[in-house]
C-alpha cells in the first residue's frame, strides 16, 4: 500500500544539451525551451493537484532554476529549496564539453553509450590542462560543500553518483519524506538515475537502458519502508514522452555522413 509519495525531476533543457555536449558540472541555465520544459511541468502538476512541502535541488543553475519556474507555475513559490552538492549531475572528467555525436564518430557508439549509460565506468579525469577544470574548481559554490574543493571528484561512473548521493538522501531526504513532507528533487538525469537504481533495485546492466528526458516528472509511490509499490510513472501526454526519450537516447549516436 502506498504510503509515501516521491517526486524526481530532471531539469529543463541546458544550452549545452542543447548542443548535445558532456555539460556536467559546467554551470548552465536554462534554454528557451528548457525554460518552457520547466513551466509546463509545473503547469501540470498543478492540474493534478499535487503539492510540495519540501525541494531538494543541486547546486548547479539548471537545476535550481527549474525548481523555481515549477513552483511558480503551480503557485507554490514559498516551498523551501534546499541545496546540495550531492544531487550534482555525474562527473564526466575529462569528457565535460565534448560533443556526444562528434565523440561517437571519433571512438564508436558503442564506447560512448558505455561512458554515458554504463554503471561501474568512470570516464578520464579532469586535470588543470582541461579547459574548464579552472572554471569548476575555483567557484566560489564548491567552497560550501561539506568536503573540501580538493576532495570533491574528477570524474565519477554512475556508481560514484550514487555513493556520494546516498549519504545525503538517507541523512537528509529519507527524514522529511517520513515526516509526512511530499519532497521534489530536481536535480539531473543521472543523480536522477542513480537514485532510481538505488530505490527500485535496478541491476547493474539493466540502469543502462533507464532514459529520463528532460522536464518530465516521475512520480514513485512507495511503501513504509520506502519500497516502490509500483512501476514509476512518467506524467504527462506518453506520446511526447516517448519522443523525448528517444531524443535523449539518439544523443550518443554518430551523425550520418553528408
Amino acid at each position: 500500500m502506498s504510503k509515501y509519495k516521491l517526486f524526481l525531476l530532471r531539469h529543463g533543457e541546458g544550452a549545452w544539451n542543447k548542443e548535445n555536449r558532456f555539460c556536467s558540472w559546467v554551470d548552465q541555465k536554462l534554454s528557451e525551451d528548457g525554460v518552457k520544459e520547466a513551466q509546463d511541468c509545473g503547469r501540470l502538476l498543478k492540474e493534478q493537484g499535487y503539492k510540495f512541502d519540501l525541494v531538494f535541488t543541486s547546486i548547479l543553475s539548471r537545476s535550481i532554476q527549474t525548481a523555481w519556474l515549477v513552483l511558480e507555475a503551480m503557485g507554490q513559490e514559498w516551498v523551501p529549496v534546499v541545496k546540495s552538492w550531492r544531487l550534482n549531475e555525474r562527473h564526466y572528467g575529462s569528457l565535460i564539453g565534448l560533443n556526444r555525436a562528434e565523440m561517437a564518430q571519433q571512438h564508436g557508439e558503442e564506447k560512448v553509450k558505455l561512458w554515458r549509460r554504463s554503471y561501474d565506468i568512470t570516464p578520464p579525469l579532469i586535470d588543470e590542462s582541461h579547459p574548464y577544470f579552472l572554471e569548476i574548481y575555483n567557484d566560489r559554490r564548491y567552497t560550501t560543500c561539506d568536503v573540501p574543493i580538493k576532495d570533491l571528484p574528477r570524474a565519477e561512473s554512475l556508481k560514484e553518483v550514487l555513493d556520494r548521493l546516498l549519504p545525503y538522501w538517507n541523512s537528509t531526504v529519507v527524514p522529511e519524506i517520513r515526516n509526512g513532507r511530499t519532497v521534489l528533487i530536481s536535480a539531473h538525469g543521472n543523480s536522477c538515475r542513480a537514485l532510481l537504481k538505488y530505490l527500485e533495485g535496478i541491476s547493474d546492466e539493466d540502469i543502462a537502458s533507464v532514459t529520463l528526458p528532460t522536464g518530465i516528472p516521475v512520480l514513485l509511490e512507495l511503501d513504509e519502508n520506502l519500497k516502490p509499490v509500483k512501476p514509476r510513472q512518467l506524467l504527462g501526454d506518453q506520446a511526447k514522452i516517448q519522443a523525448a526519450i528517444k531524443k535523449v537516447e539518439d544523443q550518443g549516436k554518430a551523425k550520418p555522413s553528408t
